[in-house]
């Protein structure tokens, strides 16, 4: 039996890197896995010192999807994953893919190799993609007789013309890089996504913690809202902003041309 961690967490300079740790079966999603990726997200979520996350896989690929014979094996198994607890809209499985959703700081996910099903998901919970051109990305569940069921209905149908999206998802086709790139999975490409995700996730930890918040929370949430709606919580969320300590921080480091020095968030 393997022991290790599912999902590997460090920190360093203001960045998590959250690493799937399950190389020998594809980074494949047992219910560990699944409670590994909510523990490592609320984890980073709790931590003031975030101000950036980078989202990998191990090994050969970033997730090739659920790993069925675990699946299969567990008592309950289906249950267990749709049980929905009361802190959050989602259910066990959705959650694992929910959560970065949910976390203040971005998400980037990197992604090589495989990144299928439930891993896609997982993929399209972050708020930016850097996939390798060679990575091969699917909407597999339809392949094995489901629907696809990890919060791909509030994450895809923001990226993909609704169209497009019902292709993927009736037929289950791989896409390379550059098309994914091209339907908009993917948010660029690199042939290093680990180290590009890492030099992102760095430049973006050198912003204002707070603004960088307040903007993944305003972009979030405005498309399911009214012009009036919308408008309003700009303002909402600036008001806290504006002669901030940080916000102070940023204006004097510009005007003396110097990097910002900023605090973490509360």
């Amino acid at each position: 039996m393997n022991d290790s961690p599912r999902v590997l967490v460090s920190v360093a300079d203001h960045v998590a890197h959250v690493r799937l740790n399950r190389a020998p079966k594809r980074n494949g999603l047992d219910h560990p896995m699944f409670t590994g990726l909510i523990d490592a997200g609320l984890q980073v979520a709790g931590d003031p010192t975030v101000r950036a996350v980078v989202l990998s896989g191990e090994g050969p690929c970033f997730c090739a999807g659920l790993d069925f014979p675990a699946f299969l094996a567990m008592p309950d198994g289906a249950e267990t994953l749709l049980r929905r607890g009361p802190d959050s809209p989602a259910n066990v499985a959705q959650r694992a893919a929910w959560v970065w959703r949910e976390v203040p700081a971005p998400v980037i996910a990197a992604v090589h190799g495989a990144c299928f099903g439930g891993g896609l998901q997982i993929a399209l919970g972050a708020d930016l993609r850097v996939v390798h051109p060679e990575a091969q990305l699917s909407v597999m569940e339809i392949k094995w007789g489901l629907l696809p069921d990890m919060g791909l209905s509030k994450t895809l149908l923001t990226l993909t013309r609704l169209d497009v999206a019902k292709e993927l998802t009736f037929t289950g086709r791989r896409v390379g890089g550059a098309e994914a790139l091209e339907l908009g999975l993917a948010t660029r490409l690199s042939d290093d996504p680990v180290t590009e995700a890492l030099n992102m996730a760095a430049a973006i930890a050198e912003r204002s913690p707070e603004a960088i918040a307040a903007a993944k929370r305003l972009l979030d949430a405005a498309g399911d809202l009214d012009v009036a709606g919308a408008f309003e919580l700009e303002t909402e969320l600036q008001r806290p902003i504006l002669g901030s300590r940080n916000q102070m921080e940023a204006v004097q480091a510009n005007l003396q041309r110097r990097r910002p020095v900023f605090e973490d968030r509360d």
